[in-house]
Formats: structure tokens, C-alpha cells, sequence
């Protein structure tokens, strides 16, 4: 299925189960996409995460049916996911800037979010180099640390400076960048820095990892642009691209120059 048909099925599914529990897997399905891959693109494509959409929608309409009805607060708290009006209040205010109950107050300024809806602008026409290679079974070995799909961008920097200045290199010079074991209802996901395993023993503090023989579509780059083609390949090769679908809950950055300033980006697919 086209990813961006595929997106707008997804938001719609959103949309039409606002108030029940949504499972994050069965979102990602409504777009034939894995969930991993789905949170990422979502997040690249729409500018916010699939938690940050579903909840700006629930407190969007949540406000509404406080300015326009005289349902209880506790009323609307639990029929929009929030288990206590503790949790609501703090989140309806943190979004809207004023308090549940002040909202049927003349005057009150409420803030909202409309549904999104995905449309094709033409776009693009710069060349983005790619190719697609099979590659066997292999084991790396790094340092992982945890971090959130909404600050992630900044963050992962910090680690990578963190992991240098503090004398990394001298287990792991850093080959690889590896995002693997999204978990979606928090979004937070695990981010490893490594080299190609070669069997010795394992130091303090890191592990071992596995990646599977797999189809590659690998994006060459430079460190300053890598979020940017990564944007670029959501945006614009993903929606085009009728003959590969993703393939894995996983993706890597590969460093390929000495200075680690070239790099590549791997998807994992499989063809259609």
C-alpha cells in the first residue's frame, strides 16, 4: 500500500476510536507498516508522535464538550482515557493553559488540534542517491542507552559525545548507530552505538546484538545532513517507491569515513 494512503488510514482509525483504548499495533496495521517503522515516519511525516496526535485530539475534544454541554469533568476525563481528574486536570491545562473547571467561564481561550489529513504536494525532484543491497547475519557489540521519540533528534547527539569524551572509542569507535525495540506507548525506544562484534570479551557495560540477513535500501550522506535525507526518505522515496516495502523493527546509520563524517543510512525491506 502507498505509505501515505497507508498514514491516512491510520489517522482515521484514530479518529473513528478516539475514545476507546487504541493499540498502537493495530494502528501501525491500518498502514501495512510495522509498528517501528510506522511511530518513526509518523513522527517525520506529521511532526509529532502518534501519542503527542491522540492526545492533542482527546484534550482538543475534551474541551469542546466542556465549553458546549454540562457533563461532569470526571464524566469526560474517563470517556477521553484518564483515569483520575488529577491526571486530567494536569494534562488538559499543561495543553490548554487554563483549568477543566474554568473552562465554562466567559472568556476562557481554548486551544485545538484539527484532524489530520495527508496531501500529496509536488515536491522533491532532487536526486537521492540509494541502492539496495543483501547483506548476511552479523553481531555487534556497543553501549545502549533509552531515549524518547520526541526528543530524540537532540539527544542522541549528547550520547554520542558522551560516549567519546569519556573514552568509548577505546572499546567502540562507533561504526554503527542502531534504533531497535520501540516501545509505543511511551515512545521510547533503545539506541545502540557499536562496532561489528569480533568475539573477544565483552566489556563492562556493553552488550551484544544480532542483525539479521536482511535486504538494505542504503542512503549515502554526510553527518550533517543525516536527519535530513532521513526526513527525505520518509517524505519523498518512501511514497514513491512501488517495489519495496519495510521490513524489520529495526534501522542503522553506518559511519563509513575515518572522521566519521560520511555515513549511510539502512532500511531494512523486502519487496512487494
Amino acid at each position: 500500500m502507498d505509505w501515505l494512503k497507508g498514514v491516512q488510514n491510520a489517522i482515521w482509525y484514530i479518529e473513528d476510536n478516539i475514545t476507546e483504548e487504541l493499540d498502537y499495533e493495530i494502528i501501525a496495521k491500518q498502514a501495512y507498516i510495522s509498528n517501528f517503522h510506522f511511530q518513526k515516519g509518523f513522527k517525520i511525516l506529521c511532526g509529532v508522535t502518534v501519542g503527542e496526535y491522540i492526545r492533542n485530539r482527546r484534550l482538543t475534544l475534551a474541551g469542546m464538550e466542556l465549553l458546549s454541554g454540562d457533563e461532569k469533568v470526571i464524566d469526560i476525563a474517563v470517556k477521553y482515557g484518564y483515569d483520575s481528574p488529577d491526571s486530567f486536570s494536569k494534562a488538559f491545562t499543561r495543553f490548554h493553559g487554563t483549568s477543566p473547571s474554568s473552562v465554562r467561564n466567559k472568556g476562557v481561550n481554548l486551544k485545538s488540534v484539527s484532524p489530520l489529513k495527508i496531501t500529496l504536494i509536488m515536491e522533491g525532484g532532487s536526486k537521492m542517491d540509494y541502492r539496495i543491497e543483501a547483506k548476511e547475519v552479523f553481531t555487534v557489540l556497543g553501549k545502549v542507552r533509552e531515549f524518547n521519540g520526541e526528543t530524540s533528534y537532540s539527544e542522541i547527539p549528547k550520547f554520542w559525545k558522551e560516549h567519546f569524551s569519556s573514552g568509548g572509542s577505546e572499546h567502540v569507535c562507533g561504526m554503527f548507530g542502531i534504533c531497535y525495540d520501540l516501545k509505543p506507548e511511551t515512545s521510547m525506544f533503545n539506541y545502540m552505538i557499536a562496532d561489528t562484534y569480533n568475539g573477544k570479551d565483552i566489556p563492562n557495560g556493553y552488550e551484544t546484538k544480532e542483525i539479521p540477513a536482511k535486504t538494505w535500501a542504503i542512503f549515502p550522506t554526510t553527518l550533517g545532513e543525516l536527519q535530513n535525507v532521513n526526513t527525505k526518505i520518509w517524505n519523498e522515496w518512501m511514497p514513491n517507491c512501488r517495489e519495496y516495502e519495510m521490513d524489520g523493527d529495526f534501522d542503522i546509520e553506518m559511519y563509513t569515513g575515518d572522521d566519521k563524517n560520511t555515513c549511510e543510512i539502512w532500511f531494512p525491506v523486502k519487496k512487494v
